[in-house]
């Protein structure tokens, strides 16, 4: 059975599904925007029922997983997303652990394994290098590109945060639908994840997340360091392998030669056909596969 374990850090009360034995060697799997833990139901029980202790938490404005201050600054920047893991990581107790994400969780898990490679012995990231260029967020790009952007563009008006906040279920069922328009099963697995967004920070970090990528929000002063790292955009050296929706409708695969400069240790890319963005729910079993292929090495 899944155990639900509530973590206290400095800034969250962390909400983690654990599977597993606490002995078992380590996985954390983390789910991105606007998805939940239920990307991994495919996953992690049979992770676990190999002897892996597999951690799931709940994001930072999702699900049980609050905040322990109402001064807090609800920032969804991808410094905050990669501390919250390392805080998690460090009150359990996790010296070096597996992690697996994609979208906002794929953000996390590549800047801990950039930054801090110790504390990662593998990396399973969903469209490879995720770590934002926020100097570089105000040139443009192609317009087929730009076009696929739409709701960060939203996001930056008035309208579109009071939008998400009337509409939240709505608007992130339209981006399921768009992100993964070849998955059949949408329609089925939406409602199990929907719950997720009504934490009330949800709207507050969400906003948040995607004005500050493109500098139109402040970040958190005391994550000012770690962003200031990234804006180097350091190589990640740990053993990783990329998994990339083929039909994924945020954008298509990066090219290789565009990612493979960011990688200097064992690095391999898988394109999944049929596939779009949500890819451990879409793919389990490609998913699983590539967690188990860096984890028996």
């Amino acid at each position: 059975m899944t155990d639900i374990q509530h973590v206290r850090t400095q800034t969250l009360d962390i909400a983690c599904e654990n599977h597993g034995p606490d002995s078992g060697e380590p996985v954390i799997l983390l789910h991105g925007f606007p998805y939940s833990p239920r990307a991994y139901d495919e996953i992690a029980p049979t992770l676990a029922a190999k002897g892996y202790r597999v951690i799931v938490p709940y994001l930072r404005g999702y699900g049980p997983t609050r905040f322990n201050s109402p001064d807090t600054l609800r920032s969804g920047q991808q410094a905050a997303l990669a501390q919250d893991l390392l805080d998690l990581m460090d009150a359990l107790g996790i010296e070096q652990a597996t992690l697996c994400g994609y979208d906002w969780g794929g953000r996390a898990a590549c800047i801990v394994a950039a930054l801090f490679p110790e504390r990662v012995r593998g990396l399973v990231t969903g469209d490879g290098y995720n770590l934002q260029n926020i100097p570089h967020s105000t040139q443009p790009l192609a317009p087929e590109t730009e076009h696929r952007l739409w709701y960060q563009y939203y996001f930056h008006t008035p309208r579109g945060i009071e939008g998400l906040r009337q509409n939240r279920r709505e608007f992130c069922e339209l981006l399921w639908r768009l992100w993964s328009p070849t998955w059949t099963q949408n329609a089925e697995r939406y409602p199990l994840s929907a719950p997720a967004f009504d934490n009330p920070d949800f709207v507050d970090v969400v906003i948040h997340s995607y004005r500050h990528r493109f500098m139109y929000a402040p970040g958190d002063p005391a994550l000012e360091w770690m962003e200031q790292l990234l804006t180097r955009q350091p190589a990640i050296s740990v053993p990783t392998i990329s998994l990339c929706g083929a039909d994924d409708g945020v954008g298509p695969a990066p090219a290789e030669d565009e990612d493979i400069d960011h990688f200097t240790g064992p690095y391999e890319r898988r394109v999944l056909a049929d596939v779009g963005h949500n890819i451990p729910e879409e793919a389990p079993q490609q998913t699983l596969t590539a967690l188990l292929d860096l984890l028996q090495r």
